[in-house]
């Protein structure tokens, strides 16, 4: 069973290396996959393995605090599902060996999918723990989402799959809620155990649940009026529609239903839901579908109606209710898939699915009609197809229903025939529609010029609907199949089989009505537009699912006007004032314990408490930024010195070792802006500061009836002796970190990668994080105490007494950080403290050299050093499970070191070096943006002033020798005409 599952699972990660070699003749070889599967089922229904309640069950332990074991259960109804799942899913990845023409890049990743696909819906059927089932019951939708939105630059496409998304995600959502409730009131959370529960009745809130796992169910079975994402899904290529939306997802929630209708029809809510709905769904289908003129649309209307019938048979819940709706199930993933197939190959080889267009097909293709003839017959409920034993087993089954007496029986029945007529009536359209020669028995251009339909388009329809056949004459196989799980599901209960003939029955003659009224129906098909009219009679689904989507959207936005201002004072002040109101009210509305406290327990906390309270209001006096930081960085350091006073050393150096880093990161920040806050102009400050007193008194009264609270022992007595028997330390803090409660420390450091990553995309934008790797080479000619560039600009104003303390400390606080690191497991320190004493010492290289320094001082990435530290935290955390343990299991060894001795080394050790190297990345990440890329950036802005400066002296210069040129050639003009004006004078007085 699970060795299926895990082949289906490589053959998905295989499936896009085989396309990309092979092309499209890898999906032969994928089927191969689930035919193998298909095969091994049936020999275990031929063998009698499920007989007498025989089943497959495997189950591994996996948190089951959380109820999330392992647990799998493969009886005959799982194994009907699977037939189902495997078959078609091997028939429809053969026939995409000739649906697609060529072999594009996402066609492999659709291949994984489609393959996926069927390895999630194998998953679904055998899961016996509802929490699993959720899992691949989610798994199913996503994949859906992706195989819908396979022709991703359609805006089609994409709509419909983030429909189909959100209206099953919904639904599953609702079905999650219900489970748990439905787990939390009765302690079931495996499906086999339902059935042995007895009180189903006068369970609290039973009836809530159900109905949320109703709605999952609904919703992916697209039953109204959840129904409208399936039409629109037909956007997805065709063999996504043959597998998906007619024969494998779509009946995850008829799987579902068959699994609960027997327990769960003893609450009233469950026939008032299912019946209803699925005969509207029923009705509503098939009158949808005699108005479409796209053969997809007909048929995915058509499949709306069918799981509608479907839903309303197998959720009745009785024994021969289950025997008609299985038996359905079975027929309508036979002839469905195959009639998706062939309008596939329709399209494919003639450009459209229009009926219109389409015109004397049934002649061209003959062989092709004939499937499609057979397939359509079966759905309409023809004798002798097995689509005819289906239906007529449902109408016999109604009619003799007990668990429905009187009117309900009457008006179910009335409703199936109604609908079943319709179902003729769009059998036959879809048929005239794709086959017939219509408009004067001329030949459409499509038909015309279409292309051959091959083998690989008409193989895999000519195989179900050879099933077709075959199970209408020889129904024998699939009743023992289906009998076998009603023997086991509903002990010393007789029910008729399924045959083809049962004689002159009532279900006989209700079979001739159905044909003969929905032939004509068909006949008189023109008369049904008076009917329909320009807008739905209901209403558009679809336009109500995007009025409703657009409706949030404007809720939202108004929401988010109203309370998001973009002012950081009005958000802090609804953030407190709720922190003020909310704690207060219930402490003076609910029961309050005396208060038992000691104003201090030494003196010294009062010194610090008194240096706290003066730095916190210091700081909202100073003006200058930097003088504030300090004031607030002294308000973390005299926290630190109470935590020492309190014996917690190790709680005491991670405070000052933060606090330091934080200081540090806002005298990055503080660079960027101005060096002082300038005062604005009436200003009232009064309402801050009584805000701010009201937060700290309202803080201070809840913590001192808190801890006043507490009446038994606390948990932390117990921490020490379990950080020494589990964690094998004797530092409590530190094995409690990457121990006890590794999960946690696991999650923040999963926080601090990513808060890492986001601070850098802020700095660095559109442009990558890597930088030049500078390794400094030695020069024995110029020796220097550090490695920066010597043209720099922070190198030419270096203070030595900087340079000598780096130098002097850089070595002695890498060495005490390697001490923290292996130390903490017994001792003050760990990963964390150890990370944090190397990034200051790099901090400190930074800050004496600049950005060439940090980037000599440790030649690494500090994505790559993030990302190091995460995966080895990891292997920490799984590699337990492969010696059978649960995750993060702690295991230590001992080993002798000459001139030390004795020492243990645990395997937390692991966890811990990630988070150490976590820790420096981190602090590199910021160095490298705040510090390094603005230092950059600040160096460009320099230069380009400079740049700027040049260019706008070369500017100056050149104006005035402009201006003193024009001076020069006007001197020289007015020389000119003086002596012009001489030498006129002069020729003048010559003549006189």
């Amino acid at each position: 069973m699970l060795s299926l599952l895990i082949a289906l699972a490589i053959a998905t990660a295989a499936a896009p290396l085989l396309i990309r070699a092979f092309g499209r003749p890898a999906f032969g070889i994928l089927a191969l996959v689930p035919a193998a599967g298909f095969i091994w089922i049936i020999t275990l229904f031929s063998s009698g393995a499920f007989s007498q309640g025989g089943e497959i069950i495997a189950a591994y332990e996996w948190m089951p605090a959380a109820h999330l074991n392992w647990e799998f259960r493969l009886d005959p109804l799982a194994g009907i599902f699977s037939l189902i799942i495997l078959g078609v899913g091997a028939l429809v990845l053969f026939y995409c060996w000739g649906y697609f023409d060529s072999n594009p890049r996402r066609l492999s990743m659709f291949g994984a999918q489609l393959v996926g696909f069927s390895a999630a819906m194998y998953g679904l059927v055998i899961s016996d723990n509802f929490l699993l089932m959720y899992i691949f019951w989610e798994i199913t939708s996503v994949l859906s989402f992706l195989l819908v939105g396979y022709y991703g630059e359609r805006a089609s496409s994409r709509r419909a799959a983030n429909q189909a998304l959100m209206v099953t995600t919904l639904g599953g959502l609702a079905m999650l809620v219900g489970i748990i409730l439905f787990g939390r009131q009765t302690g079931i959370w495996r499906i086999s155990e339902i059935a042995t529960f007895s009180d189903m009745e006068t369970t609290p809130y039973a009836t809530a649940a159900i109905v949320l796992i109703l709605l999952g169910a609904l919703t992916k079975s697209a039953n109204a009026p959840w129904h409208f994402w399936l039409p629109g899904a037909m956007a997805a290529p065709t063999p996504v529609s043959a597998y998906l939306h007619s024969a494998a997802m779509v009946k995850a929630g008829i799987y579902l239903v068959a699994r609960l209708a027997p327990d769960f029809n003893v609450i009233p809510a469950w026939h008032l839901i299912v019946i209803p709905v699925g005969v509207f769904t029923m009705l509503l289908g098939g009158w949808m579908a005699l108005k479409q003129k796209d053969l997809k649309l007909i048929l995915a209307y058509g499949t709306v109606s069918q799981l509608g019938f479907i839903m309303a048979i197998i959720g009745i819940g009785s024994r021969e209710a289950m025997l008609a709706g299985l038996a359905l199930t079975v027929s309508h993933s036979l002839f469905k898939a195959a009639l998706f197939m062939i309008v596939g190959a329709i399209d494919h080889c003639t450009g459209t699915r229009d009926i219109r267009e389409l015109s004397g097909l049934g002649k061209k293709q003959p062989f092709i009609a004939v499937l499609a003839t057979i397939s359509a017959a079966s759905m309409a409920g023809i004798p002798p197809l097995w689509g005819f034993i289906a239906k007529e087993t449902a109408l016999q089954a109604v009619l003799s229903e007990e668990l429905l007496v009187g009117i309900p029986r009457q008006l179910l029945l009335v409703g199936i025939v109604v609908g079943s007529i319709l179902t003729m009536a769009y059998s036959l359209y879809f048929l005239w529609g794709a086959f017939a020669t219509k408009d004067h028995k001329e030949t459409s251009e499509a038909v015309e010029n279409m292309h051959h339909i091959g083998f690989s388009l008409w193989f895999a329809p000519g195989v179900l609907t050879l099933f077709t056949i075959g199970f209408g004459f020889f129904p024998g196989w699939l009743d023992r199949a289906i009998a076998t799980h009603l023997d086991s599901r509903f002990p010393g209960e007789e029910s008729p089989h399924l045959a083809l003939w049962h004689g002159v029955t009532i279900p006989l003659i209700l079979t001739l009505v159905i044909i003969v009224v929905g032939a004509f129906l068909f006949w008189r098909r023109r008369s049904l537009r008076y009917f329909y009219g320009e807008l739905p009679m209901l209403g558009d689904a679809d336009s109500v699912y995007d009025n409703t989507l657009r409706g949030l959207g404007n809720l939202s936005l108004r929401l988010t006007a109203s309370t998001q201002r973009g002012s950081l004072t009005y958000n802090l002040g609804v953030i407190f004032s709720v922190l003020i109101i909310l704690p207060l009210t219930t402490l003076v509305l609910g029961e309050r314990t005396d208060i038992r406290m000691r104003l201090w327990d030494t003196p010294w906390q009062a010194i610090a408490a008194i240096i706290i309270i003066f730095m916190a209001f210091a700081a909202t006096q100073m003006e200058n930024r930097l003088s504030g930081i300090i004031a607030v960085g002294m308000t973390g350091y005299s926290l630190a010195f109470i935590f020492a006073l309190h014996g917690a050393p190790d709680l005491a150096l991670t405070q000052v070792l933060v606090e330091t880093i934080i200081m540090v990161v806002f005298m990055l920040v503080l660079r960027k802006m101005p060096t002082s806050v300038e005062p604005r102009q009436h200003q009232d400050n009064r309402l801050r500061a009584w805000l701010s007193i009201a937060v700290g008194l309202s803080v201070t009264i809840v913590a001192m009836f808190a801890i006043s609270a507490r009446q038994e022992r606390p948990i932390s007595d117990l921490m020490p002796d379990l950080a020494y028997d589990i964690g094998h330390g004797a530092n409590t803090v530190n094995v409690l970190l990457v121990d006890l409660r590794a999960w946690d420390t696991f999650g923040e450091i999963s926080v601090l990668v990513i808060a890492a990553t986001g601070v850098a995309s802020l700095i660095y934008r559109t442009r990558r994080f890597d930088r030049p790797i500078r390794r400094p080479r030695p020069n024995l000619n110029a020796r220097r105490w550090l490695a920066a560039e010597v043209d720099s600009e922070k190198a030419q104003n270096r203070s030595i007494m900087v340079d000598v303390v780096t130098r002097v400390l850089f070595p002695s606080m890498m060495v005490l950080s390697i001490y923290f690191f292996f130390a903490g497991h017994n001792a003050p320190g760990g990963g964390f403290a150890g990370g944090l004493v190397a990034a200051l010492a790099l901090t400190l290289r930074y800050l004496a050299g600049g950005r060439s320094e940090l980037e000599a001082a440790l030649p690494i990435e500090p994505a790559k050093i993030l990302g190091t530290g995460l995966v080895v935290s990891s292997i920490a955390a799984v590699w337990p499970m492969f010696l059978g343990r649960p995750p993060l299991t702690s295991d230590y060894a001992t080993m002798t070191l000459p001139l030390i001795g004795e020492i243990a080394i645990p395997s937390a050790l692991l966890f811990d070096l990630g988070v150490y190297l976590i820790v420096i990345g981190l602090i590199m990440h910021i160095l490298t943006s705040m510090g390094g890329q603005l230092d950059q950036e600040e160096e460009v802005r320099k230069q380009r002033a400079r740049d700027r400066a040049r260019s706008l002296k070369r500017k100056a210069e050149f104006r005035r020798r402009e201006q003193e040129l024009k001076k020069q050639q006007m001197a020289e003009a007015a020389t000119a005409t003086t002596t012009a004006t001489s030498t006129a004078q002069t020729d003048e007085s010559e003549d006189k």
